[in-house]
């Protein structure tokens, strides 16, 4: 008998597809932000027309290099945009940076020795040119990631045209009375000597001083009357000592019982036999037990009969008025609170309220003034010691302690705030009932997920008026011109605040910066007010939540290819109280409409345990580092598997997951445009109703697929999009179709039926995959589309999701035979466990079905059940049994089945399926 190759008979998959992606190496040259500019302007021409879909990019700060929360949002606007445009959608997207701000300024400080070191102009000019520096630096580092877009025209924010535009919006808040000035306590930080907004906030926990101080009665009324106000206190506690010489009343409840109690034996020195103190009765039990006190109750009232009463400061000759609040609880301390409304919101408002001014003898760095008694010139800490010495040596600090709680710190130094009373710029809740509007606006918006409408609601509900001035000269100019006499702004005029706006449109912010004020107002003129002839400019800037709050005035509005409202925002779950705030006041304030009609938020990174990334854990993962190790196309992957409505863990283990996961799809396409070698469209492709059954039923279940993906991208979810992708590829193609075909397109005769049809299932299949993998993986999708035949377009990315197929299948016929499949597979790993066969293709399956029952399924299906099954032979019986196989092994196609020709000499092994496939007969 003679021997033959029949190897070479066999039709192998054949590809330049190649199997080892070598992403790190491969990626850079395709992510480019020249070649990713240069697509997004190709799809903007193919879209022309198109209904438009405006994802509007939240600017990140142009400060280092990006980090992995960086990345994981890029990438999100990343899959919206692309699938966007694949969608058929006109889908632009402006990248933005913000370049103004604290950050840039503090590193300029430090590379020039200090901000005043070197002119103020020359100071901004480092600050500008450090910032174009590092957009430089992410402008790249965000085009490693994929991510398409007008990458030669972003938008930056210290831009003229930005300035100017957020001059203009500046501009309608004042004039429209939103904008006001006042002195109120804001948080401001001591470091960098600036007020700061409530999203430049950051809550750490810290140990404060814990004290209960006396204060003496001046004058006591109503059931405290009979007291003698020489003997009798009422007791207070703070954790911020420093706050005291700053006092200007005392809050008790209206509702609250309070008891007058005489101490009747006592261990505290500041607590004397004889005398009386007056805290809530709820409280007083377990504080006496704590101060080592027995005392017996001499009188009761509740908050608002203790409020007829006045006490005096613990060391300064003023009095403290008792007032009722609602924000006193009695949760912790005496239930009664000492008011400093040169420090506290709170205590503002009720001091307002009570026609009491503010008083703050804190300046800018943290110092009292030197003519405030005790504290004068010293420090906070320094001033927390002599309060507590004076309190001490006057017998009236009852207790000392420290507390650890929650408290709010600089976002950029990471030093504890103050409270602090300075005149600044404030945007009204309530002028023209902005805060109401805001809440309307919220309703009209579509929240992924739903509770981000919650979370943004509560905060505008409570939030006090927007601190918009900032301590600092980075940044826009508040740019009024005031009286050097009253204070009055009322001679910034719209029309002199349009020549402002026009030298900053010309100039940039240094054209406010470089010119005097009488430039800007008509010859001679005078203060409405006071008639001063005298005027100065003011010299705070903006908050940079006002710039990156004006984006959708100054980038949406006046370019030709976005448009306003943005249908979307995307961004981290901290710009509820950030950005996606600060753009929904501004707009409504000045639009009466939200600038957008969706927002989308995500969740931080944190590592495998839950534990947020930090360096001195050790656990922070830099997006370049992954990139430079497994490609961003797996970065992506790792992105788009993770449910980004909470936290999103990374590690070693999970990248490493995500990476066999890639393998797995790459290998699935590979698999597809390696049989398609030998195929040509238009010659060979079957419609789906001609093709046999199992491809029948595989373009079917492409159909679901395809549009459950489309959906899942429609509705922003991606990790359902690449779970339901990844599954098909893993357990629909490789774990089913694709294996029970390789016989037929490896061994069937190059033009048979069966193979055609198998080979026009497997582009259908390639073509959509390519197209549904997109969004998520350009790099290797565009790959394998250029290896597709006869592909419509030069690139993928240029096409849009096909229609899914529809093709009718015996639904019930098919559930009726995976049942059956798992019954088979079952007891084939029995018996190749026991030795009696090796492998499905020399094995016949007893199938618990009658024979005419074998017969009928395997007509519904299209296809012998043997084939199905992955066997060699299949017969009905009474239960699943496995045995070897009748027959000799196909020395081609490596099936035990009968031979065709047994006695012919060269070939007497073949079986009748490879005879007709080599000869062309039986």
């Amino acid at each position: 008998m003679a021997e033959h190759d029949y190897r070479k008979t066999v039709r192998l998959p054949q590809t330049d597809f190649p199997m080892r992606a070598r992403l790190p190496e491969r990626e850079p040259e395709a992510f480019r932000a020249d070649r990713l500019t240069a697509l997004h302007a190709a799809l903007r021409r193919a879209r022309a027309g198109r209904p438009r879909f405006v994802l509007h990019d939240g600017p990140p700060y142009a400060n280092g290099h990006i980090h992995i929360g960086h990345a994981v949002n890029k990438i999100l606007k990343d899959f919206v945009v692309r699938s966007r445009f694949m969608m058929g959608m006109d889908a632009p997207f402006v990248p933005g940076w913000d370049c103004h701000g604290l950050p840039i300024e503090l590193k300029v400080e430090e590379m020039l020795g200090g901000k005043d070191e070197v002119p103020p102009r020359e100071f901004r000019d480092a600050c500008r040119a450090y910032a174009r520096e590092q957009i430089a630096i992410q402008r790249e580092e965000f085009a490693r990631l994929g991510v398409l877009g007008d990458w030669e025209s972003p938008y930056l924010t210290m831009d003229p045209a930005f300035e100017a535009g957020t001059l203009r919006e500046l501009g309608k808040l004042l004039f429209s009375g939103h904008l006001y000035r006042g002195a109120k306590p804001v948080h401001w930080c001591i470091r960098c000597e600036t007020a700061l907004a409530e999203a430049e906030l950051e809550y750490r926990d810290h140990t404060s001083p814990s004290i209960f101080v006396k204060f003496p009665a001046r004058r006591l009324a109503g059931p405290l009357a009979s007291l003698d106000p020489a003997r009798t206190s009422i007791v207070i506690w703070t954790t911020t000592p420093w706050t005291l010489p700053a006092n200007r009343a005392l809050a008790v409840g209206g509702d609250f019982r309070y008891g007058a109690w005489r101490i009747v034996s006592s261990e505290n020195p500041a607590l004397a036999p004889g005398e009386v103190v007056i805290l809530a009765e709820e409280l007083a039990p377990a504080l006496f037990a704590r101060w080592g006190v027995q005392a017996e109750r001499a009188a009761g009232l509740d908050g608002r009969a203790l409020a007829q009463s006045v006490f005096a400061h613990p060391w300064l000759d003023q009095e403290a008025p008792v007032w009722t609040a609602d924000f006193v609880g009695l949760d912790a301390g005496t239930g009664v609170v000492h008011i400093a409304p040169g420090h506290g919101e709170e205590d503002y408002r009720l001091a307002k309220a009570h026609g009491v001014a503010p008083f703050c003898p804190v300046d800018a760095k943290g110092r009292f003034a030197q003519d405030t008694p005790v504290v004068g010139g010293l420090s906070l800490a320094e001033a927390n010691d002599a309060v507590l010495e004076e309190l001490a040596r006057r017998g009236r600090l009852v207790e000392r302690d420290g507390i650890r709680h929650s408290y709010p710190h600089c976002w950029r130094c990471r030093r504890p705030l103050v409270f602090r009373a300075t005149p600044q710029w404030f945007v009204s809740m309530e002028h023209d009932r902005l805060r109401e509007r805001a809440l309307a606006e919220i309703g009209r918006v579509r929240w992924w997920p739903r509770w981000g409408e919650e979370r943004i609601r509560a905060m505008v509900a409570e939030r006090p008026d927007w601190c918009v001035s900032r301590q600092r000269h980075w940044g826009v100019p508040i740019a009024v011109i005031l009286c050097a006499d009253c204070g009055s702004h009322a001679i910034t005029t719209e029309a002199v605040f349009a020549r402002i706006v026009e030298a900053v449109q010309e100039q940039g912010i240094e054209g406010w910066f470089a010119r005097a004020p009488e430039d800007f107002l008509d010859a001679g003129a005078r203060c409405p007010d006071c008639g001063g002839r005298a005027f100065r400019k003011e010299t705070d800037i903006l908050d940079v939540w006002f710039d990156s709050g004006s984006t959708h005035a100054c980038v949406l509005e006046p370019r030709a290819d976005l448009a306003w409202p943005a249908d979307l925002y995307l961004e981290g779950s901290d710009q509820h109280r950030g950005w996606f705030q600060s753009s929904l006041l501004e707009a409504v304030a000045t639009r009466g409409q939200a600038p957008y009609r969706g927002v989308l938020t995500h969740g931080f990174v944190v590592d495998e345990k839950g534990e947020k990334m930090s360096k001195s854990r050790g656990n922070v993962v830099a997006p370049q580092e992954v990139i430079a190790r497994y490609g961003a196309e797996v970065l992506r992957i790792w992105v788009a598997a993770s449910d980004y409505a909470g936290d999103l863990r990374i590690s070693e283990s999970i990248l490493n997951q995500q990476a066999e996961a890639y393998r797995r799809i790459r290998n699935t396409l590979r698999f597809l445009l390696g049989n398609l070698a030998d195929f040509a469209p238009e010659a060979h492709h079957l419609a789906p109703e001609a093709r046999t059954g199992p491809e029948r039923w595989i373009t079917a279940r492409l159909g679901g697929i395809a549009a459950e993906v489309r959906r899942a991208y429609e509705d922003f979810n991606f990790s359902r999009a690449f779970y339901l992708l990844h599954q098909f590829c893993a357990v629909d193609l490789s774990g089913f179709y694709l294996d029970i075909r390789k016989d037929a397109l490896y061994c069937d005769a190059g033009d048979a039926p069966r193979r055609r049809a198998a080979q026009s299932a497997l582009w259908d299949l390639a073509e959509h995959l390519v197209r549904l993998l997109a969004p998520i993986l350009p790099f290797t999708s565009d790959e394998a589309w250029r290896h597709l035949p006869g592909r419509p377009c030069e690139s993928v990315h240029l096409a849009e999701f096909l229609p899914p197929p529809e093709v009718s299948v015996d639904e019930e016929a098919w559930r009726r035979f995976f049942a059956l499949r798992d019954e088979v597979n079952a007891a084939l790993d029995a018996a190749r466990k026991e030795g009696t066969v090796k492998s499905g293709l020399e094995a016949e399956v007893v199938l618990p079905l009658a024979a005419e029952e074998m017969q009928a399924l395997s007509e519904r299906l299209g296809e012998e059940l043997a084939t199905l099954l992955n066997v060699a032979a299949v017969q009905a019986g009474e239960a699943p049994a496995v045995k070897p196989a009748r027959g000799v092994k196909c020395p081609r196609c490596w099936i035990v089945r009968m031979p065709a020709h047994p006695d012919d000499p060269e070939h007497p092994e073949l079986c009748p399926r490879c005879w007709r496939a080599l000869f062309g007969r039986g």
